[in-house]
């Protein structure tokens, strides 16, 4: 197909589905039956949890329950968001367990810290309620295990929030990747070089008034307060977060094993798998600040050869610290194969032939709306949604987590994924969990 040829049915495709969306939404909003609106409730008021707040409410067949946040200071612009979209005040609580409780609530929107991500989602899935989880889908590997035990027992509807894998964009390219235009390919390349900055060194204080810091660190260890142990940068510890791997890198080696899986199937090949070898080098080099996890790093994963197809390499990498951008793209994703190569940014993307000749691209966005109305609509089908926890949200998060592992102890790493463990390695299981769970908050037993 030539270039003008496929960008012309690109477009029209891409049109369709714009289209169809937007009169789905019509329709809506002109009758919504009781029968058809799904009542939510919502852990989390501040940061990306705010975004999800204001996509969740504007859908004409949502009607919001409550919120629960620790920081009274979060709730005022969280409460503004839904009276906007729905003329009413939710009731709001501190604790979530109130909304686990509340046997009207028919889904949980899980808008925390990673640490916070798994005892809500499982808890939610034991009350009868479905999920929609923030990346990564736990703080941990057994956590993210747990998680899927949970949906999988009491036949739950789990969407993680990788949002690209509902953007249309996106799934043209993916749709250009089933063409078999790469031809063979082998390897697959993730990336993030958008600049950040230090987040200091200050000193430990007391939590701002009328926070419940505790039930903030909840499973986490007792520590004192410090600002950046907090709001937007607990990402950057241990104790809370998976590092920029867990963050923006989810997105992108989801993407590259999506890209992977499509080219699989457009030669007929087996289905792909999870890795079985994976390493990770880098440290905290660039940034003399207090974060942990390290702003330099290289991850790489191996699929096995099997009889019906070759082996493979993806990679991903991370250098948080550069002021330009990689293959024209501050994060993205990269296939190449023996016919051509395809650079997947997160709002357009381009395929290249030989002589570096560009002959198809496309466009995307970074909006959640999407996911969020194939959520919904999954909720309603029962069907899986385009990032349902078990085949797609948590093979992502296992990719994160063990090489987070690897990283730590400084060597490959065998991975069994039959059983989502390290093969023969003691030290690198102990790592798959925490060491303690602060009472009361255990991980609950599925």
């Amino acid at each position: 197909m030539q270039r003008r040829s496929f960008l012309q049915k690109s477009t029209l495709g891409a049109a369709s589905i714009t289209a169809s969306v937007a009169l789905g939404k019509l329709a809506v909003a002109r009758q919504v039956a009781p029968s058809e609106r799904v009542r939510v409730g919502f852990v989390g008021a501040g940061g990306r949890a705010a975004n999800l707040i204001d996509c969740f409410a504007a859908q004409p067949d949502v009607e919001v329950v409550g919120l629960a946040e620790i920081d009274p200071s979060r709730v005022p612009n969280a409460v503004r968001l839904i009276e906007k979209h729905k003329g009413k005040v939710p009731a709001v609580h501190v604790d979530f367990r109130h909304l686990i409780d509340d046997p009207s609530i028919d889904i949980l929107v899980v808008g925390t810290p990673d640490h916070w991500h798994a005892i809500p989602t499982i808890l939610a899935c034991q009350a009868g309620k479905d999920v929609y989880v923030e990346k990564p889908d736990g703080h941990n590997l057994l956590e993210g295990q747990r998680m899927v035990a949970a949906m999988r027992k009491h036949q739950r509807i789990v969407q993680m929030g990788t949002q690209t894998r509902s953007d249309p964009g996106f799934l043209e390219a993916m749709e250009y990747l089933r063409s078999g235009k790469l031809g063979q390919v082998l390897f697959a390349k993730s990336w993030e070089s958008t600049l950040q900055s230090s987040i200091g060194r200050p000193a430990d204080s007391e939590p701002p008034p009328g926070v419940d810091y505790d039930l903030w660190l909840g499973p986490a260890p007792k520590r004192q307060f410090n600002p950046r142990r907090f709001h937007s940068n607990w990402r950057w510890f241990f104790d809370y977060g998976t590092g920029d791997l867990g963050n923006d890198g989810v997105h992108r080696i989801d993407n590259a094993r999506y890209a992977l899986a499509m080219v699989r199937e457009a030669r007929g090949e087996p289905p792909l798998g999870l890795p079985t070898k994976i390493s990770a080098m880098g440290g905290k080099w660039y940034f003399d600040d207090m974060q942990e996890w390290p702003d330099t790093l290289q991850a790489t994963y191996e699929y096995p050869a099997t009889d019906g197809s070759p082996g493979l390499v993806q990679t991903y990498e991370m250098r948080v610290w550069t002021p330009y951008n990689y293959q024209s793209e501050g994060e993205g994703v990269a296939l190449y194969g023996d016919q051509g190569y395809i650079v997947i940014g997160t709002r357009r993307w381009r395929a290249y032939a030989h002589k570096n000749e560009l002959v198809a691209e496309g466009v995307g966005a970074i909006d959640t709306t999407p996911h969020v109305r194939n959520f919904l609509d999954s909720v309603k089908s029962r069907k899986r949604p385009n990032a349902d926890l078990e085949t797609v949200g948590h093979p992502a998060s296992v990719m994160c987590h063990a090489a987070n592992v690897a990283w730590r102890l400084g060597r490959q790493l065998q991975f069994d994924s039959s059983t989502e463990t390290f093969v023969n390695d003691d030290e690198a299981n102990a790592l798959r969990t925490r060491t303690v769970y602060r009472k009361p908050w255990t991980l609950p037993e599925v």
